[in-house]
């Protein structure tokens, strides 16, 4: 196993293991930030008020001003910001050489289910406003922000407005109520996350008469028919593996175009740690890859592969419709 790898385990654990019961939120943010933060980035930054939203236009040099990828941070609905993402946005902006629009949705136990969703409706509502045409947007978002992007779509679909052009999603939090079986296959190789924690963090959210089963809650249990198409990626360390795998196969199953990446030896969000890990720069460019590609060509023109797009030794399938662009992580992939 890389050694990169648990190098990296150990400073989130060293994170984790100060906190203890008194420790109090502000404290767990501002560590997070601490933890993630602080790295230079070769981007331009700007601050916005996004529809009332706090958010940062994110742009790296010869990103694309029409398109747009708005992103939402995870961190369970906690924590995290635009601090502690903004060197994964950086990197997604120069990868799928679009600009990114980072949303600092509000966070439980302050603002509780729904303020998140509403904000990111309201994010992307003032983006239309702006004059972005929907097909010139795409969605991204990791662990709880990955199941967030959902969930905005989810709306946007049953409200009947147009839907952006694709959504990428890395460790999704997909199923609040951590029934996937992985939480029992994966908990002795997941060093940081295990059920009880899952849990407590979706009551934190939720409240005490939150319905953890709710499909704009947990995606997991929509009617995901009509969604635009779909790349996730997830590691096979993660006890939320199940969130992935299980919502990709009942999206192939409604008709979305999604494919699934599952990446060997990878933790949690690992596409965090491009500095350490190889592993997550190829990643980040299999994202980019997906991206330039949808944000180029309209819904209906999806079909079409992106001959080439994807190294050789990459092109094997893992998931998604006849004719999605074919995508395979460098370092193998499993489908236990």
């Amino acid at each position: 196993m890389s050694t990169a790898v648990e190098q990296v385990i150990e400073r989130v654990r060293q994170v984790y293991g100060s906190w203890k019961r008194d420790t109090t939120v502000a404290q767990m943010r501002q560590d997070w930030d601490t933890l993630f933060g602080g790295v230079p980035v070769d981007a331009t930054l700007e601050d916005v008020n996004a529809g009332g939203v706090k958010a940062q236009w994110v742009g790296a040099p010869g990103a694309d001003a029409q398109r747009v990828l708005l992103y939402f941070h995870g961190g369970g609905f906690q924590v995290g910001s635009l601090v502690s993402h903004r060197e994964m946005m950086a990197q997604l902006s120069a990868a799928a050489r679009c600009r990114v629009l980072g949303v600092d949705y509000r966070l439980a136990p302050e603002h509780r289910y729904p303020a998140a969703l509403d904000d990111a409706s309201a994010a992307w509502q003032w983006l239309i406003g702006q004059g972005f045409e929907p097909r010139h947007i795409a969605l991204a978002g990791d662990s709880a922000g990955g199941g967030l992007a959902l969930s905005l779509l989810l709306r946007l679909r049953d409200a009947g407005r147009p839907l952006p052009a694709a959504a990428v999603l890395m460790s999704a939090w997909t199923d609040l109520t951590a029934s996937g079986a992985s939480y029992g296959t994966r908990a002795d190789s997941d060093p940081i996350h295990q059920r009880p924690m899952i849990v407590a963090m979706a009551r934190n959210y939720l409240g005490k008469e939150g319905n953890p089963a709710d499909p704009l809650v947990s995606p997991l249990f929509a009617d995901l028919k009509g969604l635009p198409p779909l790349l996730a990626q997830v590691g096979d360390r993660e006890t939320v593996l199940d969130d992935s795998r299980d919502f990709v196969a009942r999206a192939k199953e409604a008709g979305v175009d999604a494919t699934l990446q599952v990446w060997d030896h990878m933790i949690h969000v690992f596409q965090q740690f491009p500095a350490q890990l190889p592993e997550a720069r190829a990643a980040i460019q299999d994202l980019g890859r997906f991206l330039r590609w949808h944000l180029a060509h309209p819904r209906a023109a999806s079909r079409h592969p992106l001959k080439g797009a994807i190294p050789a030794d990459r092109q094997s399938r893992i998931g998604g419709t006849s004719g999605s662009i074919p995508i395979t992580p460098t370092h193998g992939d499993r489908h236990t």
